[in-house]
């Protein structure tokens, strides 16, 4: 039985941010870049109304691992802040293979799923949801 994906919307106004706990590998970009926005000790632990729309675009596109999006008048994010020309590969020390562009990934079994943006790839080998990172680096104490 497939588990049910949790998604939280935090809104305000027609803009709102759009969380998947499941795919954050706890990175803290967005920590570091708008700490008046997330702050994970508080809740709610998003709160968008604390900076403009343009930042909260820049700094969502620079999530790592897909886990940040946002949604503007119910629609799904623009598509000029998805298409990317190239495809772009970056090893974080310590952590994932981030993989920018928009790709199909097939597993195993032949099964195929679509990914846009960023695309963060375990090399840890300790991911519960193999063949992308959880974030599970950092317990494992992962080098590379």
């Amino acid at each position: 039985m497939k588990e049910k994906e949790i998604i939280k919307k935090y809104r305000k106004d027609d803009f709102a941010i759009v969380w998947k706990p499941k795919l954050c590998i706890h990175s803290a970009i967005c920590v570091k870049e708008l700490p008046e926005v997330y702050n994970p000790n508080e809740k709610p632990w998003i709160k968008q109304e604390n900076a403009s729309v343009e930042a909260l675009k820049a700094q969502i596109a620079k999530c790592p691992s897909g886990a940040l999006a946002y949604e503007i008048e119910n629609q799904k994010q623009e598509k000029e802040d998805t298409a990317m020309e190239d495809t772009k590969v970056v090893l974080r020390k310590n952590g994932p293979l981030l993989v920018h562009g928009n790709l199909e990934v097939t597993d195993a079994e032949g099964n195929t799923e679509k990914k846009e943006r960023i695309t963060a790839f375990c090399r840890c080998g300790a991911s519960e949801n193999k063949p992308y990172c959880d974030g599970a680096h950092n317990s494992v104490g992962f080098e590379g």
